[in-house]
């Protein structure tokens, strides 16, 4: 998708839709206002009758007397004090899907202009162009016939001064690599089971990388075991489909060299990101329920995440260098798998009794966070689906973050804000270990149904202390079932904002 700035007066701007806000009892903004004016009061004689501007609310007006753009799309904005990040990112959510609706390949929004508190102008521009990328993304893979006749969102344009031209640019180019990451990690999580296995994964990872310009390389069986990846392997082995050991590396800064110490070295150092890759999970012997299991494609959105935060990075071609590694298998029941009971030997050496074969996430994670070392990382955070338990607390709006890292875990929860992706911190203390004691090995992979979001962090923090990390439970936000069953792309906005502030690029406030 294309954007642009406009800075001519909103009535005059030709084309097909133009998107403007008003608020609640009336109150118009700047674009509102001249388009009233150049059509004789006609938004206002809308507002006094039939629109009443509810947040998120969409009104049609078509052919005004004045007005070049062939409709205006009124947008709710609800009551100007009550206006927050959330509500503005989802009623941009809302008018963006409004605008992709009209079958034309070009629209013009003046959201951008819209005050809203805590969001600078360049971070409000961010949101007008990921809300438009993914508005304009369609599921069509698995589609024995596809669209053929609809007209794809293509241009939009967004209003603006000479004085704030080049802070709404800057915003609407971060905003279009997050949404085209969002879309990416979307469209590997829709795909089913059968389709985006785990060497599927891998060769999307490699075209990911060809076509942004970042290195992919990945591993096969033979090349796991001789990493020694155990506790991975384990969970592979209920499975026809063979594993695969992703890593994936962006070099948008210089290399320190072998030598080099301090400043330098610290510079060069990367940002690794963990991304959980089940591409289908029936629990294994431990069987999931019939109910929803289809959604089990899904359990490797942590994985799709992690391409998609590659993607984002690369296209803003970050000065910074950035690691992926995405652990992929399937966990499925047969003669090989896990059993309740079994003990494995993980990558670092500490042996892991399977109590539960579902808990398989966190068998991944351990030996590509063991991995990850190899790196010298300036942090690490490791994204995925990986308990119910965080569904249970949060529910479908926070990404849970855990870290033994008070200041990786602000950084995160300040780009969460800056992202409107939003995250809340859990705890994950040394005495939730003691529920981990395992009496035939050095680990239990489960820790009993108290806190079990934070037992699981509690599993992995112990192998992850030679770094500063991270790790995001996405299990409530990576997608949405029922009739709005899809992937959601979260949480690359949260990842991709935390590494932008590393560079200094983030969004400042107005």
């Amino acid at each position: 998708m294309e954007f642009s700035t406009q800075n001519l007066a909103p009535e005059k701007i030709k084309t097909a839709v133009l998107a403007v806000g008003v608020y609640t009892g009336g109150q118009l903004t700047p674009a509102a206002q001249a388009i009233d004016a150049a059509s004789q009061g006609a938004v206002r004689a809308v507002l006094d009758g039939e629109f009443k501007a509810g947040r998120g609310s969409v009104l049609v007006l078509r052919q005004l007397a004045g007005v070049a753009a062939a409709r205006v799309l009124l947008v709710g904005l609800g009551k100007a004090d009550e206006l927050t990040p959330r509500h503005y990112a989802a009623l941009l959510a809302a008018s963006s899907a409004r605008l992709a609706s009209f079958g034309n390949k070009d629209a013009a929004t003046a959201l951008a202009e819209v005050e809203v508190p805590n969001l600078s102008l360049q971070q409000r521009a961010a949101q007008v162009a990921i809300a438009a990328v993914c508005a304009a993304y369609r599921y069509e893979t698995t589609f024995g016939k596809r669209d053929q006749d609809g007209v794809a969102l293509a241009k939009v344009a967004v209003l603006a001064s000479r004085a704030t031209a080049t802070q709404i640019q800057a915003g609407l180019a971060e905003g279009r690599a997050i949404g085209n990451g969002m879309n990416a990690a979307r469209e590997l999580g829709n795909l089913p089971g059968n389709v985006c296995t785990p060497t599927y994964l891998g060769e999307a990872a490699r075209k990911a990388g060809a076509d942004n310009g970042f290195k992919v390389e990945v591993l096969e069986r033979k090349q796991i075991e001789a990493l020694k990846m155990g506790a991975f392997l384990s969970v592979a082995k209920g499975s026809d489909e063979p594993p695969r050991f992703i890593v994936m590396r962006y070099e948008g800064a210089k290399p320190a060299g072998k030598r080099a110490k301090g400043a330098a070295a610290e510079a060069a150092a990367p940002y690794v990101l963990v991304g959980k890759g089940v591409t289908f999970d029936s629990g294994g012997i431990s069987i999931k329920p019939a109910a929803t299991m289809d959604e089990m494609k899904f359990d490797m959105c942590g994985a799709a995440s992690v391409v998609g935060a590659l993607t984002a990075v690369a296209q803003l071609k970050l000065p910074i260098n950035v690691v992926g590694l995405i652990p992929a298998t399937e966990n499925l029941p047969s003669g090989r798998a896990n059993k309740p009971g079994d003990v494995v030997t993980s990558m670092s050496g500490q042996t892991i009794e399977v109590l539960n074969t579902d808990a398989e996430g966190r068998l991944l994670l351990c030996d590509a966070l063991t991995y990850a070392e190899r790196f010298a990382p300036a942090s690490v955070i490791d994204i995925a689906t990986l308990t119910g338990a965080c569904v249970v607390a949060l529910g479908h709006v926070n990404t849970g973050l855990f870290s033994t890292d008070d200041g990786l875990a602000d950084e995160l929860l300040a780009a969460s804000r800056a992202a409107v992706d939003p995250t809340w911190r859990m705890p994950i203390e040394d005495e939730y270990q003691p529920q981990l004691k395992s009496p035939f090995a050095d680990i239990a992979n489960i820790g009993g149904p108290p806190a079990g979001a934070v037992t699981a962090a509690c599993f992995l923090s112990r192998f992850t202390r030679k770094y500063k990390w991270a790790h995001l439970d996405i299990a409530g936000t990576a997608w949405k079932g029922g009739k709005e069953k899809g992937a959601t792309g979260r949480p690359v906005p949260l990842l991709v904002n935390y590494l932008l502030a590393q560079t200094g690029k983030a969004g400042k406030k107005a």
